[in-house]
């Protein structure tokens, strides 16, 4: 009986390419998802549905056409297509039929669905990717263009995807902002016309906004309630969403690399492969549609999605650029006192002609300067070793100063303008990773550092320059290939680091969260959200940034910025992100420095809750003077809740907080933790028992009116 079930699931796995009346279906689906295909009686591919999985197989014909799944430029479409293609003879049209289509099977719980269109007058071939998650209700998708026409063709833009929705409302919620002013939530209904979020800036791609939206269908979403798709673009460079509302209401979702000055000469039988959008749909909320892309990414897309992640002591606030190895040995004895598991040299450790002592000079030369490490890296990372700890080791491997050998022996090594002043983004330029030579110098600093020192255990990649000078040495004629080829040839690095060093933690980051995205996240461990530290604006960072990525993505440090707040509240800040300290021990008091020991145990045995555990985002930080977050780990056994007094209102009318993610049947023992040395809590309910139920509609009264107060309650399951 069971085989047969099986046989009959496969068969209709296999049949979801059916006729619905005369119309071929493709279905693509995920255990609450479909997004479904059909071919009309033109040969043209339609997007008839999005939405709601569809459990009865007769209703698909009654499915209406729907929209062009990949419009043309050029032809009877009057709204943004998804490609524009110039023929070799100069024909600006594209009519794309449907030619075929193949269904794979990828692992027990994922799928991949790929279509493909061909013009019906030039050997112009376009395939559509799709890879449904059925667990985690992601879709990704991509798209592969390729052509066998005589001479090159002109790409003059080419989406990831198009997506669309038929509803009577839409809003739309961006990330945007600037540095240390990361992923400001911003929201506004979408009318008739065009919302266009993009980015020119080449590397340091995402400091003005981020490659990521919600879109709320006919009301607002909540973060447990409404219709919401999320999505994102895996893409280290100019990226563009197009959402465009036409005159019947019908939005389309256009993401892709920003066609900007980026127009593409495709070579015969050359294949032009677009970054990969990824999206989920969620039908409670918008901490639904967080808790699917978590689990996502760490099953599917992070590196060591699944792995552990290192905590750590940062040299940079307690030395900047002033230190040598006695400072540094020294150092090493606070992070193996306070437990942490690494210590992190950061910038100022290279160079020698022009030694770095401030950002004026020296990127580019990734010797050690030798008055201040005479003995080396491999004496600090003996020293790290001695006092059991790993030692990580910051770069910035894409750039360069003018001051510096590097730029003396190879400025055809570097982006600049022909006859033009060089413009300088904090005082640096950007290396042309379009060109081989390069490729191999950038993968040569890693390689290099690892051969000699191979005790290095992580790297923090830093990019703090957007590409300015805009013109390739390299390239020559095809300057326009310039934004596009910079990031292949970034991936090709990556790719080689990856290929040789596969168990090598990195961090991403890029003067702040310049860089989040998950294709760059393929090949770094997790990223940097902001240089901003400052506990109270990093609350609302990292709530922005969770919308998006687990817990375990997010470097979360706790430093001397806003000592208003105590260490307590810093440090709690940090531990619902990958905990880090940038801080000079020696500043702290005895209960201070005991409170950091204690708060680091706590963070270790609450690794698996916080960091692979689901999140729930119970109080907003934009919504008033309190927020908290709460981390529930799968099996429903294990929660931690972190609660935040920014500032509260004199004589306000604090109520309790309603839990969200536990078992209903299960009894919670309820017990404060992460306690200031001497103190004990004054929580109601502390120590006492209390069911899921109970907890998920009455509640815990977690917040006071106490200005920058912060608790930590461990919830464990009797």
């Amino acid at each position: 009986m069971k085989t047969k079930f099986m046989f009959l699931a496969c068969f209709f796995c296999v049949s979801l390419s059916l006729m619905a009346g005369d119309k071929q279906t493709i279905r693509i689906g995920t255990e609450a998802v479909d997004l479904i295909y059909q071919v009309a009686g033109n040969g043209r591919l339609y997007q008839s549905y999005l939405g709601r999985k569809l459990h009865h197989e007769a209703d698909m014909a009654h499915l209406s056409l729907g929209k062009e799944a990949y419009p043309t430029h050029g032809m009877e479409d009057y709204f943004e297509p998804a490609i524009h293609v110039v023929h070799h003879d100069g024909n600006p049209s594209a009519v794309l039929k449907y030619q075929s289509h193949t269904r794979q099977s990828l692992s027990p719980d994922v799928e991949e669905v790929v279509i493909t269109l061909q013009d019906d007058q030039y050997p112009v071939s376009v395939k559509l990717h799709y890879v449904a998650y059925r667990k985690e209700n992601v879709i990704k998708t991509y798209t592969e263009i390729s052509h066998q026409e005589k001479k090159a063709v002109e790409l003059h833009k080419y989406a990831s995807a198009m997506l669309h929705m038929n509803r009577s409302k839409y809003f739309l919620t961006e990330f945007s902002g600037d540095w240390a002013n990361e992923v400001g939530i911003k929201s506004q209904p979408l009318e008739f016309g065009k919302k266009i979020i993009d980015t020119k800036l080449g590397t340091r791609a995402n400091m003005f906004c981020s490659p990521f939206f919600q879109l709320s269908l006919d009301n607002q979403a909540e973060e447990e309630a409404g219709e919401v798709l999320v999505g994102s673009l895996g893409w280290t460079g100019n990226f563009r969403f197009v959402f465009e509302v036409d005159n019947q209401n019908g939005l389309r979702i256009i993401p892709g690399i920003n066609p900007y000055a980026s127009t593409y000469r495709l070579n015969p039988n050359e294949v032009f492969v677009t970054p990969e959008f990824y999206f989920t749909y969620s039908f409670d909320g918008m901490g639904q549609a967080s808790r699917n892309l978590h689990d996502w990414a760490r099953n599917h897309q992070v590196k060591d999605g699944n792995g552990g992640r290192m905590t750590l002591l940062n040299n940079w606030e307690a030395t900047g650029f002033n230190f040598n190895e006695d400072k540094l040995v020294k150092l090493m004895d606070d992070a193996a006192g306070l437990g942490v598991d690494m210590f992190l040299l950061d910038d100022g450790w290279f160079a020698n002609k022009y030694p770095r002592s401030s950002d004026h000079q020296g990127l580019g030369d990734w010797d050690e300067t030798a008055d201040k490490l005479p003995n080396g890296i491999s004496h600090l990372t003996r020293a790290a070793k001695e006092k059991g700890i790993k030692f990580g080791l910051w770069i910035e491997p894409e750039m360069v100063n003018p001051k510096s050998e590097l730029y003396e022996k190879h400025k055809d090594w570097v982006i600049h303008l022909p006859n033009r002043d060089e413009y300088y983004f904090r005082n640096q330029m950007v290396l042309d990773l379009s060109n081989p030579k390069v490729q191999d110098y950038v993968f040569g600093i890693v390689d290099g550092l690892m051969t000699r020192y191979p005790d290095i255990a992580f790297f923090k990649w830093d990019c703090n320059s957007p590409i300015t000078n805009i013109y390739s040495p390299y390239l020559k004629d095809k300057q326009s290939h310039l934004y596009i080829d910079y990031v292949r040839g970034l991936y090709r690095v990556l790719e080689r680091i990856n290929a040789k060093y596969p168990a090598l933690p990195m961090m991403l980051c890029s003067g702040g969260g310049g860089r989040s995205d998950y294709e760059a996240l393929k090949y770094f461990t997790e990223f940097w959200p902001s240089d901003n530290t400052d506990p109270i604006e990093r609350l609302f960072i990292q709530w922005g940034f969770s919308q998006v990525f687990p817990a375990k993505t997010l470097c979360a440090h706790v430093t001397g910025w806003n000592r208003k707040a105590s260490v307590k509240f810093r440090t709690e800040v940090a531990m619902m992100g990958k905990l880090g300290f940038d801080i000079n021990m020696a500043e702290l008091n005895e209960k201070e420095a005991a409170y950091c020991r204690d708060a680091v145990k706590n963070y270790n045995c609450l690794k698996p809750v916080i960091l692979d555990g689901d999140m729930h985002r119970l109080v907003s930080p934009y919504s008033g003077n309190h927020t908290s977050t709460m981390y529930v780990d799968k099996q429903q056994n294990r929660a931690v809740v972190f609660a935040f007094d920014i500032y509260p209102r004199y004589s306000e009318n604090i109520r309790p907080v309603r839990l969200h993610g536990l078992d209903a049947d299960k009894m919670y023992r309820v017990k404060e933790i992460n306690l200031m040395p001497g103190s004990g809590s004054n929580l109601s309910g502390n120590g006492q028992v209390f069911s899921g139920e109970y907890l998920q509609n009455v509640g815990l009264n977690l917040f006071t009116g106490r200005q920058l107060n912060s608790r930590v309650i461990e919830l464990t399951a009797e």
